[in-house]
């Protein structure tokens, strides 16, 4: 099974983003979650803060979400001016400094910036080109650009789970396809897009295998696309309680249940 395009106004609706969505940090730390029964477990904000080792001044991360790069890229390089923005002010209550603002028209000078992040938050963004190439004016000479995502057959046992569950809801063989997020700004189509503005484009592929011996840590993860519900084709709440059922049936005939991840971080210059 591949992945199907989501049509672009389910994920890029700036009123839906900025409340039901990312009102709050609920939804997504749930997604975040589900990377503890991970293997490898790959330290992504580690990951930034190396990328940044030659960075000085200030660095911007754009679509911080709930902040948890900009609190890692404080603690260890206190040196730099961290500046933290996203389209929901709901998000960013808990983040000192923060600042609501669109990567769209960022409210930043013309090379101002050593680094500007934008991990896992371009495919929210209705004009990409644009917002690239905001990326790419907000930089000094030599600044880099570090922008995540995942790959196109990234957690596709999640994508055949929800289908399953719908089918048994509906009382057919498999039910329609969810939200995919990643699917407006995929790992591979990345480097394209981006390369418009940034002419050296480096890709750390980030692989993994989660296995969860409980169906909660899955269930939350499905259950956080609460805010396109109405999207979906099918009654949410019982499609999540039937994939419930599905993975502790699955838990109980192999032991676990396997989710096959692959992520990325482009570091673009």
């Amino acid at each position: 099974m591949t992945a199907q395009p989501t049509p672009d106004h389910l994920v890029t609706d700036r009123s839906l983003l900025s409340t039901k969505a990312y009102g709050t940090g609920q939804h997504l730390a749930a997604r975040q979650s589900l990377y503890q029964w991970q293997t490898p477990r790959h330290d992504l904000p580690g990951i930034v803060v190396n990328e940044l080792g030659d960075v000085r001044g200030a660095v911007a991360d754009a679509g911080c979400g709930n902040g948890r790069f900009v609190a890692r890229v404080r603690e260890d390089r206190p040196d730099l001016v961290v500046l933290p923005m996203d389209v929901s002010h709901g998000i960013l209550r808990a983040i000192p400094g923060a600042l609501v603002a669109d990567v769209q028209q960022l409210p930043i000078t013309t090379g101002a910036l050593g680094a500007v992040l934008a991990l896992h938050m371009l495919y929210h963004v209705e004009d990409q080109a644009q917002a690239v190439r905001e990326l790419g004016r907000v930089l000094v000479p030599g600044g880099i650009a570090i922008v995540s995502t995942n790959s196109r057959t990234d957690k596709l046992e999640l994508e055949h789970l929800w289908r399953q569950a719908a089918g048994d809801v509906l009382g057919i063989q498999e039910g329609p396809a969810r939200v995919q997020l990643s699917a407006r700004f995929t790992l591979e189509d990345a480097p394209t897009i981006l390369g418009t503005v940034f002419s050296e484009i480096r890709t750390i592929p980030l692989p993994g295998v989660i296995e969860v011996t409980d169906a909660e840590p899955v269930v939350a993860h499905l259950a956080s696309y609460e805010a396109w519900a109405d999207k979906m084709g099918v009654p949410f709440r019982e499609t999540i309680e039937r994939a419930r059922e599905r993975v502790n049936k699955a838990i109980e005939a192999e032991g676990v249940f396997r989710v096959t991840c692959l992520g990325g971080i482009l570091v673009c210059r």
